[in-house]
């Protein structure tokens, strides 16, 4: 009879964790930079190469840096919210625009709007690979002293904004 048993066990334990696995929600990949200062970069404007935008540029607000493309689909689907956020004034939204051309990012803002206060080139995607970019888009939530609080994987859509980056925003403002 035990001989059974054991096998039986090790089935439902099997099942239990393939069960468990397959309701995580991949877009909430647990990321190892959440409560860890930011990473540090220095990158030029997207509409003015002459000057650039530090990390530290930031330090004392709360601010999003949002990855976007020219290239990206999923960017149009999130960019008329991000646009609306930003007419809001509730949070400066800066923008990384990562791996494109400068020229297809700054059509692509005339066409849709541009959000940003300020949108800075990743070209190599260095910035991106720092920061721990899965791929475009990607917001993340950053605080007064510099330290990611929140990672959105994909598209922020107005759930998530609504359950999840303003509320912390406004806790982090407080």
């Amino acid at each position: 009879m035990t001989r059974f048993l054991i096998p039986l066990a090790a089935f439902v334990v099997l099942v239990g964790f393939l069960v468990v696995g397959l309701g995580l929600n991949p877009r909430q990949v647990p990321s190892p930079l959440i409560g860890k200062p930011a990473p540090e970069f220095q990158l030029q404007q997207l509409h003015q190469s002459e000057k650039t935008l530090t990390s530290k540029d930031n330090l004392g607000k709360v601010w999003l840096l949002n990855v976007w493309a020219s290239w990206c689909v999923s960017c149009r689907e999130e960019h008329p919210l991000l646009v609306q956020l930003a007419k809001s004034g509730i949070v400066p939204v800066y923008g990384l625009n990562y791996k494109d051309q400068r020229e297809d990012a700054l059509r692509w803002l005339k066409q849709f709007g541009d959000p940003y206060t300020v949108s800075i080139v990743d070209p190599e995607g260095r910035t991106g690979i720092d920061y721990g970019v899965y791929g475009v888009p990607e917001t993340y939530v950053i605080d007064k002293n510099g330290v990611i609080r929140y990672k959105q994987i994909g598209p922020v859509t107005v759930d998530a904004l609504q359950t999840k980056i303003l509320p912390l925003v406004k806790e982090l403002q407080g």
